[in-house]
């Protein structure tokens, strides 16, 4: 059970705690929790006087304490939950004197996101005596099994290409990744093994087109494949940013610096490195027979360069497709 499971588990049972700090760089833990919050621990009658959502933008750390010490009112307990917490930052400090003492009678949440306090504070080792949940930053592999989980909690599975589908083209956002599997889950049948084939014709990435193939025809060097994937791109620019393209790009060329660069280590020591799922390392030892080191970190700086121009350093009135066929020439050849 992990940490977000076992934070989810006690509010089951009704245990609560005076304060609840969430943060780091997975929104979509600190949404769970705080929306878990938001929507059980009190009764619908018992939220009209006693349950507050408040944004850190729009209140002071002192209106925070004297709302967090008023008395529950027909109610055991109040709920105070600030979102956006992060924009208290400057004046979070002024929090300690409550966190030392805090009501027992309210559960404070503090959705505090893409960041977290300092952990040598005071304020933060005082955190740390109530529920403290520091989300760390997804890698590719740490999406493909929290993917795997969700579907499986449902009764789903998913293959690992069309898992892998769904992150190159979402990335590691977990809210927007969550809302295509619900979308899928609503047209499928329960039990169904989801590929390649359902999220094109479900979600809309292709499953001949995209990153993830755009990747494979540069590992292997297949020319006509590659320039067939960015004709695609060019003719979908709204479902294919440039942004996300180069992204991707750089992140594999990173990784394929990483493979061709470690000696001595395990498949499982490097996937871990790489923060990829061992199955797709066949991949990247194609690819590293075909690209020296120097030519990977030479290619990781031409995508660089290529999503500068695509935000209009030094690129004059260079075309979307113009910049991605240059892309490759340079990568290719």
């Amino acid at each position: 059970m992990n940490e977000v499971e076992k934070i989810l588990a006690e509010l089951k049972k009704n245990n609560y705690s005076p304060i609840y700090y969430l943060s780091g760089e997975v929104p979509y833990f600190i949404d769970l929790i705080s929306n878990y919050i938001e929507e059980n621990v009190l009764s619908e009658e018992e939220k009209a006087f006693n349950q507050q959502v408040i944004y850190g933008k729009d209140i002071t750390i002192d209106s925070l304490i004297h709302y967090a010490r008023e008395y529950p009112m027909m109610a055991q307990r109040r709920v105070i939950i600030v979102k956006e917490a992060q924009e208290l930052s400057r004046t979070i400090a002024q929090l300690l004197p409550y966190v030392e003492n805090p009501s027992p009678t309210t559960l404070l949440v503090l959705c505090y996101k893409y960041g977290k306090i300092d952990g040598k504070t005071k304020l933060a080792k005082e955190l740390k005596k109530y529920v403290y949940f520091e989300g760390k930053k997804l890698y590719e592999n740490d999406t493909a099994k929290w993917i795997s989980s969700y579907l499986k909690e449902s009764g789903y599975t998913i293959t690992q290409i069309a898992s892998q589908l769904l992150i190159s083209f979402l990335g590691t956002d977990l809210s927007r990744i969550a809302n295509e599997l619900n979308k899928l889950k609503i047209i499928l049948t329960k039990g169904t093994e989801i590929t390649p084939a359902h999220i094109e014709q479900n979600i809309g990435i292709s499953k001949d087109f995209n990153v993830y193939e755009l990747q494979n025809a540069i590992g292997q060097k297949d020319i006509p494949k590659a320039i067939q994937i960015i004709k695609y791109f060019n003719e979908n620019q709204k479902d294919n940013p440039i942004a996300m393209i180069t992204e991707n790009l750089y992140r594999y060329f990173r990784n394929l610096f990483i493979y061709s660069s470690s000696t001595g280590k395990s498949d499982a020591e490097l996937a871990r490195e790489m923060g990829i799922n061992p199955y797709f390392l066949k991949d990247y030892r194609l690819a590293a027979a075909k690209y020296p080191l120097r030519k990977i970190s030479f290619c990781m700086e031409v995508i660089k360069e290529a999503d500068l121009k695509s935000k209009g350093v030094e690129s004059g009135s260079i075309s979307f497709y113009d910049i991605l066929k240059e892309l490759m020439v340079k990568i290719l050849n």
